[in-house]
């Protein structure tokens, strides 16, 4: 009779790499957790013995809360004076890039009466350089064109203000349509401008607005009623 062989042991299946990683990351956190539960039972603790420090603690707290808004306020306070008396020389207006222009447009809307005057050109901007909302409730719509050599530079021609004319009202839902430059026009542009009432700011008119604190509404001639009678009586 043969004898029957013992069934053969299996071998226990070894752990992979990733539930070894797992096990230790379990352990890590574990030893985590606890030291964090007695650091925080600690300082329960320590501070239920000493009340004081809370109350220092809170002080303190709102202290520099309360210094941080009143920067903030000052801050605010500091910038509206600044809008208000802000000004511009031609030449310092010829001196910046074609970005820090449209951003200098924005200020002087700002120094308005703006307070919404933002600065949206670049890539997709559909015509818009700078879109604003005017004390009376007028939404403005702005494209700037900054020439670096002023009057010498080329003019801006009509092609510019077909794009604007196309965009600005559909769009962007202009009240006000402007284009502004601190060089000249191509003769074609006025008689175009005013066929689709839309207004021109050239180096001259550019010059009163940035140099007199004058709001640019005062300086255009045929600008859309207010849409909100008296808001500045």
């Amino acid at each position: 009779m043969s004898r029957r062989r013992p069934p053969a042991r299996r071998r226990p299946a070894r752990k992979t790499k990733r539930q070894e990683q797992l096990e230790a990351q379990a352990i890590v956190y574990g030893v985590a957790a606890v030291a964090a539960i007695a650091a925080a039972v600690a300082v329960v603790t320590w501070v239920s013995e000493h009340p004081w420090v809370l109350m220092v603690a809170v002080v303190l707290g709102a202290a520099v809360v309360y210094a941080w808004l009143y920067q903030r306020q000052q801050q605010a306070r500091w910038e509206q004076v600044r809008s208000r008396g802000l000004r511009y020389a031609m030449s310092q207006l010829d001196a910046l890039h074609h970005r820090e222009f449209e951003h200098a447009i924005r200020d002087l809307m700002r120094r308005d009466g703006c307070t919404d005057a933002v600065q949206v050109g670049g890539a997709g901007d559909n015509g818009a350089d700078v879109k604003a909302t005017d004390p009376f409730g007028r939404r403005w719509v702005i494209q700037c064109k900054h020439r670096r050599n002023g009057l010498a530079g080329s003019p801006v021609g009509t092609p510019d203000l077909h794009v604007l004319n196309g965009t600005a009202r559909q769009l962007h839902g202009a009240d006000v349509v402007v284009l502004v430059t601190n060089g000249r026009f191509t003769s074609g542009c006025l008689p175009l401008a005013r066929s689709q009432k839309l207004h021109l700011v050239d180096r001259n008119l550019l010059g009163q607005w940035a140099a007199s604190g004058r709001p640019l509404w005062d300086l255009l001639q045929a600008v859309p009623p207010p849409r909100r009678p008296g808001a500045l009586s």
